[in-house]
């Protein structure tokens, strides 16, 4: 059975697509979830006028994400960490510190489009993907830095 996809449907396709499906699948789970609608002339046409207007509105948030993207390439975060001699720094830098640093910058990113395998745990400096838009991603810089013992002060030292 031919439909047109009306919603993104996981594993199935995305809005708008024109597929061929098993009839029992439209039927009983894609139409009464009002996520399709069979394939007819008169329901074709319309889904092509609404096929150009997303296509426009698309490509005009695609634009705004450029330019989001061009901003975010450009941030370089700093973390000042305790570490031991060998450079392993003691906690992490995770997701969600990133975030928070992000935040203070005025960039709101939600956590989970900050693609970080594992949580940094090393002195040094490390490229960061950030997911801004479907496929399009930002790079962001961070630099881990080891905190400065303090020096021991002369005041503080006892005079005999």
């Amino acid at each position: 059975m031919k439909i047109i996809l009306l919603e993104n449907v996981e594993k199935v396709g995305r809005k708008g697509d024109i597929l061929e499906v098993a009839p029992g699948f439209a039927r009983n789970y894609l139409i009464p979830r009002k996520l399709a609608m069979e394939v007819t002339p008169g329901n074709l046409k319309s889904v092509e006028m609404q096929q150009k207007a997303l296509r426009k509105k698309l490509e005009k948030e695609r634009l705004t994400y450029q330019e989001l993207i061009k901003k975010l390439n450009q941030v370089t975060l700093t973390f000042v960490r305790k570490s031991s001699e060998k450079d392993i720094i003691f906690g992490s830098v995770s997701a969600a510190d990133i975030q928070e640093e992000l935040a203070r910058q005025g960039f709101e990113i939600d956590r989970k489009k900050i693609v970080l395998e594992e949580p940094i745990k090393r002195l040094g400096t490390f490229s960061v993907p950030v997911k801004v838009y479907h496929e399009d991603r930002a790079e962001i810089k961070v630099v881990v830095v080891k905190e400065e013992a303090p020096a021991p002060d002369s005041q503080t030292e006892p005079t005999a």
